[in-house]
């Protein structure tokens, strides 16, 4: 059970960039800096249900924007050892159904879409606290102080076209160096994480413009909770600002300012396999996407 704990939720990140670029920055991961035993595969199968509003730009002709969306998301990650140290390289590819209504230019609009929304790839390695161990000295292995530091790539994928205002995809790179930290201490665990994106210029925004973005800077903290080897729960926050736009060459005022909080469960039902309930909600939202999410993964690890 101790290793189904240590792998928890690495591969169920949330992927909510569907609705617009600022779904960036609302990661809320426990556990993802936790040490790994070396040579394991994990598969994991996520369904997330989001609903709510996206606050856009007073000057646009977009308001009351509401949007629902079913995403599923399938992740993948693998532990090695790399010099001597615990790493692990997660995948994850997301296909979404949304649906969505708003008021533009006076009149009520709706539709619905579905596709491919943007893939991404995270390698994470601990560099103190974290050695790299096979299955068997894991088990023996006591964690205390954990501190490591991960890359995440979000490649220009997903279905992208600039005929339309809402994209699942993105045509631009995005990427976010972090660095996490966690303490054991008993049965409760302590982390925080502070990351930034940063993003490349698209060339072809929607409606033909060159539309660019000032890196998002975030932190995020959480404590959990072990009720069992098998039972653990976790209280999650984030905060993230910066992301003020520039379409060609005009600034906008869409700084953010935004806050998440939400709790996650996991249990393992079986040898290598478990579940995770997760829901967060915005906070603080100054602009951008402001959703309720609920997430449910399954996990099968080999």
């Amino acid at each position: 059970m101790k290793i189904i704990d240590s792998i928890s939720l690495a591969v169920m990140v949330v992927l909510m960039t569907m609705i617009t670029s600022t779904g960036s920055a609302q990661e809320l991961e426990p556990r993802a800096y936790r040490t790994m035993p070396t040579g394991l595969n994990a598969l994991a199968f996520v369904y997330v249900f989001s609903s709510g509003n996206v606050i856009t730009e007073p000057s646009t002709p977009i308001e009351d924007l509401e949007a629902e969306a079913h995403t599923i998301v399938l992740g993948y990650v693998r532990s090695f050892g790399l010099f001597g140290r615990s790493a692990n390289l997660m995948l994850s590819m997301p296909y979404v159904y949304m649906s969505a209504s708003a008021t533009l230019g006076g009149s009520f609009v709706e539709g619905d879409r579905t596709g491919w929304a943007t893939p991404r790839a995270r390698l994470a390695v601990n560099l103190l606290g974290g050695p790299a161990l096979k299955p068997k000295e894991f088990a023996k292995y006591k964690q205390g102080r954990n501190l490591g530091v991960s890359l995440t790539v979000a490649p220009p994928g997903g279905q992208y076209t600039s005929d339309h205002l809402i994209n699942f995809g993105t045509n631009r790179w995005a990427v976010k160096p972090e660095i996490g930290y966690s303490s054991i201490r008993g049965k409760w665990i302590f982390e925080g994480a502070v990351g930034v994106w940063v993003f490349t210029t698209n060339t072809d925004a929607p409606g033909g413009f060159t539309r660019q973005q000032d890196p998002i800077g975030s932190v995020q903290g959480h404590i959990s909770y072990n009720f069992t080897p098998r039972l653990w729960m976790a209280l999650n926050a984030n905060y993230f600002t910066g992301g003020k736009t520039t379409i060609d060459g005009v600034e906008k005022e869409d700084l953010q300012k935004n806050s998440r909080v939400g709790l996650t469960l996991s249990l393992a039902v079986g040898r290598g396999k478990s579940i995770k309930l997760a829901a967060h909600t915005g906070a603080i939202t100054s602009a951008g996407a402001d959703f309720d999410i609920a997430t449910i993964a399954y996990q099968v690890i080999w």
